[in-house]
């Protein structure tokens, strides 16, 4: 490591890194640089000047956000005319800002007017007409109002380098400059609203939030998304009960301030008219509402009854559902209801993956190594589209730590700009064009290797058997699709696997098979919807469905349970690189249970004894019984992220790459749930559909 450079900043003394930025450095020492178009990970952009400062024996002030320490460097960032440089600078940009702070969206989180109240003039000296432009939609998402906006080009680069997708850019030169979208007068992009949070000012504002509220006037919850497997934490703005605005600008959580278009918008399902409000019962061949505790009495009685005739009882968990709930529901499914037929749709084969890793150590990657690691391996997955997190922190350490990438997919994905090499492989069989990449890939001290479905089963094994024959030290993330389908598995919804993967006693049907097997007798499906695209094939089959909204198997039920989402209960999840959060509830809604609820409600009805039922106690009892879920619970109460440690040994199952299907979601749908969600619908660029490279 090169030796620190000692400079002098305010006549403290400052140690940093050669090539450490002065404004950089300052922080070190708590001192506050003011700075609008300096953003931490974006380029260098030097355009509001608000950052001058002055250097001894430099001629002039100095930006500070693009000037490096040197040895000896003396700063002053406190004189009359560094104070004069910033007031005035302020003043020039107020000149035709239309100070409508009252009405702005961005009134009491805006930069240039706290900056204004620190560092301003009390009264301005432009007093000639203000230059005004009409406000413009340029997508369901984005509003524009140009007089607002200070060209500090923060929106620019957050799409261009942090998302890659180049959505925006700036038209004309000098006085007359302007942000302008990139198909003229709309947005074709991500719509994940990083340009909105990101900007300074009120330049920029979200069509879901505008004119809403005050920030001081919600509360903020942090809590974890409950759409993709990434995990990322969005903190929601809840005003009146009602979820008004997601973002993380405290950047806590695996995805610093990071949230893609469900994160940050995909929340408004929960207030969707069709959302179920109260149990419902099949009389007389039709759904009808009844109360909580007939609809629970009746679950009782019927399921008391089948088990007591032995019939078959199968139950599909659910891959939203929280930790504590995905490990009562096989408990309660194999000790209470003494059935051995537990499942979950499985959208990446983790099992075999672990099985593959055993005996190894620290082969697991998290959401930071794909930020760290030298190179970074993807196969099979188009991670813009899927997982955005892991597309962010892989082009975040092309640019940082300029990482080789490499890319083997069956089609043009967003991560082969920065990519050393792609490659495309036909069919089923990415192998060849790994195998094509051993010599580059052995010059890696470290190697994230990221795949999706299309490694499974034998395939898994092979893969983790050529990295090894490389020498190469490599970390493995096995995709997976929602926000708990990791936990889901490592909770045990498997017919053959029991919490912390131990093989199972009695050998259960998977999915497939309860969907398939004529006499089952009682089908319970919690948080799924298997039905969608299949069918039942038991005619008088008993079944329970508890869910957000009447699907297609909820239609087929003959009790339907209303149940909370995500954003409606407290508990934890694991997200698809084994990393713990904390789900923190944010509104309730009226007439809705969360499932462990519900679970207990069974159980106490079919006098059932497992334990108690309160998500804090149950997950005290899967850090104590289940492997690798020892985790420190200052960091989970925290808000933090916890990594998982999970077993170092054989995973005992038979091999069933048939049931690792992945729903191969895109940016604007996550299964059954975005269908409900209005503003995933209204966007331009077509749900469902890969949008326009």
């Amino acid at each position: 490591m090169a030796d620190l450079v000692t400079l002098t900043i305010d006549g403290k003394t400052v140690q940093a890194a050669p090539g450490t930025l002065v404004i950089d450095a300052a922080k070190k020492v708590g001192i506050q640089i003011p700075a609008f178009c300096y953003y931490e990970g974006l380029s260098l952009q030097a355009a509001c000047r608000m950052c001058l400062v002055e250097v001894e024996k430099a001629p002039k002030l100095q930006a500070s956000c693009t000037l490096p320490v040197s040895e000896g460097m003396v700063v002053r960032t406190e004189t009359a005319q560094v104070a004069g440089a910033r007031k005035q600078m302020l003043e020039f940009l107020l000149t035709n800002h239309p100070l409508d702070c009252p009405v702005c969206d961005k009134g009491g989180e805006c930069e240039l007017q706290d900056m204004t109240f620190r560092y301003g003039a009390g009264e301005s000296r432009f007093t000639e007409i203000k230059h005004h432009v009409d406000e413009k939609q340029w997508s369901p998402v984005v509003f524009f109002d140009a007089p607002r906006c200070i060209l500090c080009y923060r929106c620019v680069r957050v799409c261009d380098e942090g998302l890659g997708v180049r959505a925006l850019g700036v038209t004309n030169r000098g006085a007359v400059s302007e942000i302008t979208p990139n198909k003229g007068d709309h947005l074709e992009c991500d719509e994940c609203g990083s340009c909105i949070d990101i900007c300074p000012v009120g330049a920029l504002t979200s069509g879901i939030y505008r004119y809403q509220t005050r920030p001081w006037e919600m509360e903020h919850v942090g809590t974890i998304c409950t759409h993709c497997g990434d995990g990322c934490k969005t903190t929601l703005g809840v005003r009146n009960n009602e979820i008004i605005r997601g973002n993380n600008r405290d950047r806590s959580g695996v995805n610093g301030e990071f949230l893609c278009v469900k994160g940050r918008y995909g929340f408004d399902f929960t207030n969707h008219p069709e959302r179920l409000q109260s149990p419902l019962m099949r009389v007389n061949g039709k759904l009808e509402e009844v109360s909580w505790a007939q609809a629970i009495n009746t679950i009782a009685q019927r399921l008391g009854e089948i088990k007591a005739a032995g019939g078959a009882i199968g139950v599909v968990g659910s891959n939203h559902t929280t930790n504590e709930e995905n490990y009562f529901l096989q408990k309660l499914a194999r000790q209470g209801l003494g059935t051995p037929h537990i499942d979950h749709h499985r959208t990446g084969d983790v099992a075999t993956l672990l099985d593959a890793l055993s005996g190894k150590e620290n082969a697991l990657a998290t959401v930071q190594d794909v930020y760290e690691s030298s190179a970074v391996l993807v196969i099979g997955a188009d991670l813009a589209q899927q997982h955005p997190l892991l597309a962010w922190q892989t082009r975040a350490n092309f640019r940082h730590h300029n990482a080789a990438v490499y890319t083997v997919t069956p089609g043009a994905v967003r991560e082969d700009k920065v990519a050393t090499k792609s490659l495309r492989y036909e069919g089923n069989d990415p192998f060849p064009a790994i195998e094509s990449l051993g010599e580059s890939l052995k010059q890696h001290a470290g190697l994230v290797v990221i795949f999706s479905d299309a490694i499974k089963g034998e395939a898994v094994r092979r893969l983790v058997s050529y990295m090894d024959s490389l020498g190469v030290a490599a970390k493995y993330i096995c995709l997976v699709d929602y926000s708990n389908s990791r936990g889901a598995m490592d909770m045990g919804l498997h017919p053959e696997l029991l919490p912390g993967y131990k093989p199972a006693a009695e050998r259960g049907m998977t999915l497939d098979q309860m969907l398939a097997k004529p006499d089952l007798a009682a089908l319970w499906v919690v948080g799924a919807n298997p039905l969608k695209n299949g069918a039942l094939a038991s005619q008088n089959a008993f079944v329970i469905v508890q869910d957000l909204f009447l699907t297609e198997t909820a239609q087929r039920a003959d009790i339907v349970l209303p149940a909370a989402s995500a954003y409606e209960k407290h508990g934890t999840v694991t997200n698809g690189t084994g990393e713990v959060q904390r789900l923190r509830k944010g509104i309730s809604v009226m007439g809705v249970k969360a499932d462990l609820e519900i679970f207990g409600l069974v159980a106490r009805a079919m006098r059932l004894t497992l334990g108690p039922v309160q998500h804090d106690k149950i997950f005290e009892e899967i850090r104590a019984n289940v492997g690798g879920y020892n985790v420190p619970l200052p960091v989970i109460a925290t808000g933090g992220a916890a990594s998982t440690m999970p077993v170092n040994g054989r995973v005992e199952i038979e091999a069933r790459p048939d049931l690792i299907r992945s729903a191969g979601d895109t940016l604007f749908t996550s299964g059954s749930l975005s269908r409900y969600s209005k503003l995933l619908n209204s966007v331009m660029e077509a749900p469902g559909q890969l949008y326009k490279r």
